[in-house]
């Protein structure tokens, strides 16, 4: 009987692939279009391709049916577009120069950044967790924890009420 009830319990959490973090089969549509969005700024940042022909190429990956591909549209062509203002706001909270910074880390954090300021529909602790799982998948050892760092203390100016309304409900529990 206890193992039954231990299954049943283990059937209830996520699938977690040996790094940690979720397995694809229990993703979201927003989540698979976050990963399709960092691998498309991937090419965008490193490989210079041009926004339709990333778009084109990245609808025909397998597996693309199955993200939310208006969500991948607004990441894709808004970071795209406002790449340099996002860096801008990223810039304030590193600890070394932009160009020092992995370019996972970096369109991860581009899409933190676009997330907070256009996604209000997103909460602020989601973006964040959804940015350190996408840096825990496709950058480095301890990218996360960079990416964590930075959009943390990018919150607070980009969601204020927000961010200061969670504090509040934190420390009132």
């Amino acid at each position: 009987m206890a193992d039954h009830h231990a299954s049943a319990a283990n059937q209830d959490k996520p699938k977690l692939s040996s790094t940690g973090v979720r397995k694809s089969a229990t993703k979201n549509k927003r989540s698979r279009a976050r990963e399709f969005a960092v691998q498309g700024l991937y090419q965008s940042l490193v490989g210079k391709n041009q926004p339709a022909d990333i778009d084109l190429f990245t609808r025909d990956l397998s597996g693309f049916s199955k993200a939310d591909a208006v969500h991948f549209d607004a990441l894709l062509h808004g970071c795209i577009a406002q790449a340099d203002a996002a860096d801008q706001l990223i810039s304030t909270r590193l600890d070394r120069p932009l160009t020092e910074i992995s370019p996972i880390e970096r369109v991860v954090l581009w899409i933190g950044v676009y997330e907070m300021q256009h996604c209000p529909d997103v909460p602020w602790r989601v973006v964040l967790n959804e940015c350190v799982e996408l840096a825990k998948e496709f950058g480095g050892t301890d990218g996360h924890k960079y990416v964590n760092a930075v959009l943390n203390g990018l919150a607070p100016d980009l969601r204020a009420l927000e961010v200061q309304a969670d504090r509040a409900a934190r420390q009132s529990a």
